[in-house]
This record gives C-alpha cells, sequence and structure tokens, in this order.
C-alpha cells in the first residue's frame, strides 16, 4: 500500500518536509530553550520555514502578513468578544452568584461534581488563565468550609476549565482550529460538548477523589485574604447570568440547526443563519450583557465602559500569537507543504484524525502552550480535511484540541500558575495537574474515536 506513494517521492518533497521540520523545530526552540515570546516564535519558524522552501523573501513577507491579518480579522474578533463577556460576568458579580447559587445546592458528596458544572459554566466564556484566577478563592473556600481535600475540590473545577480550553470555541485555539480548517463552528461546538461531558467527568471528580487520597495538599486559606465581595443585592440573578453564558452557545448551534433542517432561503433560515453567525452570536450577547448584567450590578456608564474596555488589554498577546499561527499555516499552504503532506498522508497508514492528535501532541509536549499547538497542527493538517464530510471535519478539530492538551509540565505557564495557587511542589503538581491533563487529552481522543466509528 505504501509504495507508491514511496516511488514518486521526489527531491522537492524532501525539502518541503525538511521545512516543515525546521519551521517546527525552530519554534520549539525559541518558545521552550530561548522563552521568546510565541508570536516572535511563530513569526520566526514561518520564515525558516519559507527560506528551507525555497520561498522568495519577498513573497515570504507578504504570505506571512496575509496569513495573519486574515486570521485576526475573523478569529480577534471574537477572542475580543469573549474577553469582554467574561470580563462583564466577573465584575458585575454574575460570575459570583452562579457559583454560590450551585453551591447552595449541593451536599458535602456533590461537592466535586458542583464544581464541575461551575467550571464549565463559567469557562464558557472565559480564558483559562482567568477561570483560575476567578475559581481559585471558590474552590478553597468550599474546600475549608466543607473540611474537604482541596484536590477534591480543584481538580474538578480544573478539568471543567481546561477541557473548555481546549475543545470548545471561543477559546482561541479551537477557534483559529476551525478557522484553519475551515469546518462548520456550530456543529464543532456541539460535537465538542457531547466529548467535553463526559472527558470532565473521568478527569475531573473521578481522579479527582483518588488522586486527592495520595497527594495530600494543605488548604491554601491565606489566599482568600480580606476583599470585600459584592453583597447579593447588588448582582445580577442566577437565570440572568447563566443566560447571558448560554446565549452565544445557543445561537450558534441554531444556525447548525437551520443548515441541517430548514431549507436555505427560508426567513427562519435566514433569522438562524444570521444570528448563529459567531461574530453577531457574541456580539449580540455582550450589548445584551452590557445592558442586563449592568443593570443588574447598579454600575453607571462610566464603569461599564470601564469594564467592557479593561477586558481587551490582557488579551492583546493572545490575539497576535493566533494571528502569528495563521501566518505559519498561509506559509505552509504557499510553499506547496500543504499538497506534500497530503500526498504523505494519503500514502501512510494513520487516519487525519490520528494524525491530528499526535502532532498536536508533539507540539504541546516540546512548546508548553497548548494555543500554540492548536494552530500549528491545525495549519499542518488542514489540506487533509478538504472535501470531508462535515462531521469528519469537527472531529479532526477537536483531535487536535485533544491533542493540546497533552501533559502540561514544567515549560507549560499553566503548569506554574496551578502550582503556584494550591501551593503543591513541582513533584505533587506532576502527580495531580500535569497527570489530570494527560487524562483529558487521552479520554477525550478515546470519545472522538468512538463518535468517529459510529457515525
Amino acid at each position: 500500500m505504501l509504495a507508491a506513494p514511496a516511488a514518486s517521492w521526489t527531491a522537492h518533497d524532501t525539502r518541503l518536509l525538511s521545512a516543515t521540520l525546521a519551521g517546527i523545530a525552530v519554534i520549539v526552540l525559541l518558545i521552550s530553550w530561548a522563552k521568546l515570546h510565541p508570536f516572535l516564535s511563530l513569526a520566526l519558524g514561518a520564515g525558516t520555514l519559507g527560506v528551507v522552501a525555497g520561498m522568495p523573501f519577498g513573497d515570504l513577507v507578504e504570505t506571512f502578513t496575509e496569513g495573519l491579518g486574515s486570521t485576526v480579522g475573523e478569529v480577534g474578533l471574537l477572542v475580543a468578544l469573549g474577553a469582554m463577556l467574561g470580563k462583564l460576568l466577573t465584575d458585575t458579580g454574575g460570575a459570583d452568584e452562579i457559583v454560590e447559587t450551585v453551591l447552595r445546592h449541593t451536599t458535602r458528596r456533590s461537592l466535586p461534581w458542583a464544581m464541575v458544572f461551575v467550571a464549565s459554566l463559567l469557562g464558557l466564556p472565559m480564558f483559562f488563565e482567568v477561570g483560575v484566577v476567578v475559581l481559585v478563592p471558590v474552590v478553597i473556600m468550599v474546600a475549608s468550609r466543607a473540611e474537604q481535600p482541596v484536590l477534591r475540590i480543584g481538580i474538578p473545577a480544573l478539568a471543567g476549565l481546561s477541557v473548555l480550553h481546549g475543545l470548545l470555541p471561543p477559546h482561541p485555539g479551537p477557534l483559529a482550529a476551525v478557522d484553519a480548517l475551515g469546518v462548520d463552528l456550530g456543529l464543532t461546538l456541539a460535537v465538542g460538548l457531547v466529548v467535553a461531558i463526559p472527558t470532565a467527568i473521568v478527569s475531573g471528580p473521578l481522579f479527582g477523589s483518588l488522586i486527592a487520597r495520595r497527594v495530600e495538599v494543605p488548604t491554601p486559606t491565606h489566599l482568600l485574604g480580606d476583599a470585600e465581595r459584592a453583597r447579593p443585592g447588588q448582582r445580577p440573578g442566577f437565570a440572568l447570568a447563566t443566560t447571558m453564558l448560554l446565549m452565544p452557545v445557543v445561537l450558534m448551534l441554531g444556525k447548525s440547526f437551520a443548515d441541517l433542517t430548514l431549507a436555505e432561503g427560508s426567513a427562519g433560515y435566514l433569522v438562524l443563519d444570521t444570528v448563529g453567525t459567531p461574530v453577531v452570536a457574541l456580539m449580540l450577547t455582550v450589548l445584551t450583557a452590557v445592558v442586563a448584567l449592568g443593570r443588574g450590578a447598579r454600575f453607571s456608564r462610566t464603569r461599564l465602559a470601564d469594564t467592557v474596555g479593561g477586558a481587551l488589554p490582557p488579551i492583546a498577546g493572545i490575539i497576535l500569537i493566533v494571528g502569528a499561527g495563521g501566518g505559519f499555516k498561509q506559509t505552509l499552504v504557499d510553499s506547496g507543504v500543504d499538497t506534500m503532506i497530503t500526498d504523505l498522508a494519503r500514502g501512510a497508514s494513520l487516519s487525519p484524525l490520528v494524525l491530528a492528535w499526535l502532532i498536536a501532541v508533539g507540539i504541546r509536549v516540546a512548546t508548553g502552550s497548548a494555543t500554540v499547538a492548536t494552530i500549528s497542527a491545525a495549519g499542518i493538517v488542514a489540506p487533509l480535511v478538504a472535501g470531508m464530510d462535515p462531521v469528519q471535519g469537527a472531529l479532526v478539530a477537536l483531535a487536535i484540541g485533544s491533542g493540546s492538551l497533552f501533559l502540561s509540565h514544567v515549560n507549560d505557564a499553566g503548569f506554574w500558575l496551578v502550582k503556584e495557587y494550591f501551593g503543591m511542589t513541582v513533584g505533587q503538581t506532576l502527580r495531580s495537574w500535569s497527570v489530570m491533563e494527560t487524562l483529558l487529552s487521552v479520554v477525550s481522543f478515546g470519545f472522538i474515536l468512538v463518535i468517529d466509528l459510529v457515525l
């Protein structure tokens, strides 16, 4: 089966393969060894790829900037809107209201399951780092009051946040993968939810209860501090805050429903197709949240403006990284690497799902960045998705996101964030957080393969 492709292999293909490996190696070394910012690392990796592939320098610069601009134009706005929604929920107390309402209705035994639910709700519009900052005081407070091991409460919360960060839009990695692969966002979101729920259960409450008996970590109550919390009467209600969280998801799923069930051109189709477009869905949600959450929290117009504007500076680096990933992808395409990869994959025995997952795993372990792993792997396997069934394309996007979660260790900023917040040693963090991340990756990929077999 492999003889024919091997016979047609050319010196030009060898050069393109060498260019791809050189570009990835430069990215890995600059991020993990030189500690260079991922934006610069991706830009230099794309430059290395283009030079080794033989692209004229003028064309290389134009190709990179074209890919960067296209990606930022399509993904950057979504990232910014998602950050605004998360900031509104946090500053108005909507996030606190969701957390406390859920916890009031749980028992000691169901606390880990409640934390998965809370983290998943809060994680929909928030980036992982923001979610950690918001949830850690809650985790510590719950563990202290319930006299529970902190990891029994914390691991489920981290699992709920992390699985959404890796698999579901509007997080930057999944958005970039959907954009690079050209797959349906609503369908990817729907299938991703099916994968994320059982994955979070296995890697959260089940693993958390197990590891809490083996890794003893004192509850870091000093992190609670004396910060004044907003009074319930000054917060948006639970129903309103939850509606704001779920509104963009429902609108985007509505677009997929219209694509599958309604006649194109009908009034219902046009409405659902328009409001379910990701930019429109998030824009409508943010505008609604400005009015609804701001009124619920009794914010002045000035404070609302400060809240919305304050969401943007922290995500500037994320948008640049995603944009540079788009430039790297465009360099792969214009240099001819995409065609070479397509031919190579067709002659190999690995399915696109397995190949996508393995590439993402390799880049994740080497660079420590889930976002870099996702956008780099998506650019590499994008040519394999062309002409695929929509569900298959969505599964490839999810396989990339799944691989990007594999084995967070000492080169990952998230590793140190979790370590410091929970007051663990490096060894304890490896045994708890790193194993949890690996479980998320392996279990989610297992469910992806099952869905692929069923469908």
